[in-house]
Formats: structure tokens, sequence, C-alpha cells
């Protein structure tokens, strides 16, 4: 992991701690970080969404799910 040193601003650090209820700036940024790239990566898979087709019935998804 690498140091850095950025300016930021303190109000909305602070905002961000509060919002996503950890302690340190450190801790807020990496969860923000972290939530960018979750929420790009879903909106990536929202994007792709019907573009592959399963043909796929009732009893093979059940089988599917139970292992069979």
């Amino acid at each position: 992991m690498g140091r850095m040193t950025i300016t930021i601003d303190d109000q909305l650090v602070a905002r961000a701690q509060r919002a996503l209820g950890v302690r340190t700036k450190a801790e807020a940024i990496r969860v923000a970080l972290h939530d960018v790239l979750r929420r790009q990566q879903l909106a990536q898979a929202l994007s792709n969404r019907g573009a592959i087709e399963l043909d796929l019935d009732q009893q093979t998804l059940a089988d599917l799910r139970s292992g069979g």
C-alpha cells in the first residue's frame, strides 16, 4: 500500500466519515473508493443485462441449484 500526500477538503472528509460510519480519514477514503468501484462494476453488469441468452427451463435451474 502506497502513501501519498493530497490536499482534500476537511469538511468533505468529515462528512464522508460520518456517512460511512468510519473513524479515520484513511478509512473513509478507502471505503469511498471501494464503493465507487463497486458501483461502476454494477453499472457495467446492468448495461450487459440481456446480452447473454440462456436457454434454461425451470427443471434445469432447479437441478443446477441442487447440485445435480
